[in-house]
């Protein structure tokens, strides 16, 4: 019998082992104990991360950090939502808003306003007016003395009614210009160029009559311009209830009431009185019905009378006194009548006193007719 080919063998046997190994492995793949042993070989690379969702996440499902980062700012739309609520919720004229606006939101310069322009040509006053002035310091250090250096007034649809700055007093010297905050410069002061102290008072005084004043610290602008005004006709912005709820009852500053009522920035840097104004008649409109119904509860209702009105109403009641005057002499002249009447009555007899009968009767008759009352 012929022995084994061993280099037969040996090929088979390779052959063998690795058809073997192949089931082996393919035994090893299908066993899940043996896979979850062979994963927890791998190094671990920490939990897996959950998408989140909610006001701090974002669309990719990452949380922001708080505290960390820059926030983006507002596109167009979100400016254009809030003007859009400010003519929805707070009945600001669409003008107003886009004029408060201007090209970015937060500026609430005009490109109509002229600076140092006085009484303006066109523009009316209307019934409501609204004040602010800049002052400058003088007299020792801290020169917390205030002179008035500019005045601004604008009416109830913002539009610049007038501006002017002012001179200071012959003799009095500016210590403080407080450029930072006033924006008031030497040269706005200048001869020449600012308008005399009693010029502008006169023409603010003039401004003021008849008219509802509205403003913010309205007690420090007219002490300024050492000028009065009727309670009853005043609407401070720093002074209405509902707008001291955020400062606790505190006067609140109207860069911090301007940004939270109407989501307008105002005095960033140098402040400007045209703007201040304009912004304290944008809170007035916001909460024109609230500032009526606690001046009425304060002062009552306030009845404004036509004086051309009460001049004619008292001249016609003079006219009535002589008709009722001519009326009664009238009257005497018919008595007298009925008496020679009554004497022909009785110089005739029977008829004569038929006669005068009627005839008193007739004239009784016409002098109630006549008869009127005096008027009060």
């Amino acid at each position: 019998m012929p022995g084994l080919d061993l280099s037969l063998v040996s090929s088979n046997w390779k052959i063998l082992q690795g058809r073997l190994n192949a089931g082996k492995k393919a035994e090893a793949q299908s066993d899940g104990v043996k896979r979850k042993r062979a994963e927890e070989k791998k190094a671990f690379t920490g939990f897996k991360k959950t998408k989140l969702s909610g006001t701090n996440t974002d669309t990719l499902g990452k949380r922001r950090k708080m505290g960390n980062g820059e926030s983006k700012p507002a596109g167009n739309g979100s400016a254009t939502h809030d003007r859009a609520r400010l003519v929805r919720e707070h009945g600001i004229a669409p003008e107003d808003v886009s004029a408060a606006y201007g090209s970015s939101a937060g500026s609430i310069r005009r490109q109509d306003d002229e600076i140092n322009g006085g009484l303006h040509p066109t523009h009316k006053a209307g019934k409501y007016i609204a004040l602010d002035c800049e002052m400058v310091g003088t007299g020792p250090p801290p020169h917390s003395d205030n002179v008035l250096a500019r005045a601004s007034i604008v009416n109830f649809h913002g539009e610049q009614i007038y501006d002017a700055y002012v001179l200071p007093p012959k003799g009095v010297r500016v210590e403080d210009y407080r450029t930072h905050v006033s924006g008031i410069k030497p040269s706005h002061l200048a001869e020449g160029y600012a308008r005399p102290f009693a010029q502008v008072q006169r023409d603010v005084a003039e401004l003021l009559k008849d008219r509802i004043l509205v403003g913010h610290a309205l007690r420090n602008d007219l002490q300024a311009l050492l000028l009065s005004h009727s309670k009853r006709d005043l609407r401070d912005t720093s002074r209405h209830p509902k707008f001291r709820i955020d400062s606790k009852g505190k006067p609140p500053a109207l860069r911090n009431l301007t940004k939270s009522e109407l989501g307008i920035t105002i005095q960033t840097g140098e402040h400007s009185s045209i703007e201040d104004a304009r912004a304290a008649m944008m809170l007035f409109k916001k909460e024109k019905a609230g500032f009526e119904d606690e001046n009425r509860r304060q002062f009552g209702q306030h009845r404004r009378f036509d004086k051309d009105a009460v001049k004619a109403q008292a001249k016609q009641a003079a006219g009535d006194d002589d008709e009722v005057e001519h009326d009664e002499d009238e009257d005497e002249e018919d008595d007298m009548e009925l008496l020679d009447g009554e004497d022909d009555g009785l110089e005739g007899g029977a008829e004569g006193n038929a006669g005068s009968k009627a005839a008193g009767l007739k004239a009784k008759k016409k002098r109630k007719k006549k008869k009127r009352t005096k008027r009060t």
